[in-house]
């Protein structure tokens, strides 16, 4: 019989969280010790990240056997490469490295059990115009990963960002619907809204059904990043609160950056009873988390 008292709100970490120098066990050992119950890995521009895509089944069977060890699974992909290989680019080779990008990330989220990749809404890149056209290119493209995905039984996600192609779930949810796939929904960023002034009450509600998954940061007025938590703008009991009327029981992922320092420990760890608190403060059962 199942103990429902026993379930968990699963509250992840973001990979940049951890310092840079870290072997994969020390970072589920830190992550898993922080009190998480699972890590978010990072796929961005630079040559260390993008390369894990081209793991070979020995290399990503060594990270396997350091989750099963270990106990903390890596369930969740950012895939935040696009920003700077957007798939709705006019840029013929930044489009189709994007699409690469994309497939390789599925192909290896399908080896190593990842269920959720976040797609980052940008059609161009910075500098770039937004189109029409680029618009178009971005759906079309999208799609044909989508239907990739579906194959492999892996979600994507679009997460709303900074920029004004995607800085809503309105916008988010509208490419969604546009490409009408059960393997497409959202992934909102609650700082990114209220970055970009959006009214994070409507936003979430109007992303009710559709969402998988919920980044969790501070922010202040225009910055997306780096803002530690209390020191931002974000109503994180109104979000929650909100959260929980339209049903949302999905991961959890706390977004921080390590930057430079070499011991991140109590920043993660803090950083989780912060956001729990808050949890606590709103309308989910305390019996969900991890104490």
């Amino acid at each position: 019989m199942v103990d429902y008292d026993s379930w968990k709100l699963p509250i992840g970490l973001y990979e940049k969280a951890l310092p840079d120098n870290l072997s994969w066990e020390n970072r589920l050992l830190m992550t898993r010790d922080a009190g998480y119950n699972f890590l978010e890995i990072s796929i961005d521009k630079t040559d260390e990240r993008l390369s894990r895509l081209n793991w070979s089944k020995t290399e990503i069977n060594k990270l396997k056997e350091n989750i099963e060890k270990i106990n903390v699974p890596i369930t969740t992909m950012c895939l935040s490469a696009n920003r700077h290989f957007p798939i709705g680019s006019s840029f013929e080779n930044i489009q189709k490295k994007g699409v690469e990008i994309i497939l390789n990330a599925i192909k290896f989220s399908f080896y190593l059990g990842i269920k959720i990749i976040q797609i980052a809404c940008y059609d161009v890149l910075d500098g770039e115009k937004s189109t029409d056209l680029s618009r178009q290119v971005f759906i079309s493209n999208l799609e044909k990963c989508v239907e990739f995905a579906g194959s492999k039984g892996i979600m994507l996600a679009i997460e709303n960002v900074d920029t004004k192609f995607g800085d809503s779930i309105d916008k988010t949810m509208d490419l969604a619907d546009t490409i009408g796939s059960p393997w497409l929904q959202i992934y909102p960023d609650i700082g990114n809204l209220v970055a970009m002034r959006q009214d994070v009450d409507h936003q979430l509600q109007a992303g009710k059904n559709h969402i998988v998954a919920i980044h969790v940061k501070d922010t202040v007025d225009g910055v997306v990043r780096r803002i530690p938590f209390g020191e931002g703008i974000v109503d994180f009991i109104s979000a929650f609160n909100t959260l929980k009327r339209v049903k949302f029981y999905g991961p959890m992922l706390i977004e921080m950056w390590a930057g430079d320092k070499k011991d991140n420990f109590d920043t993660i760890k803090d950083s989780r009873e912060w956001v729990i608190d808050r949890l606590k403060q709103s309308n989910y059962s305390i019996n969900n988390f991890v104490v």
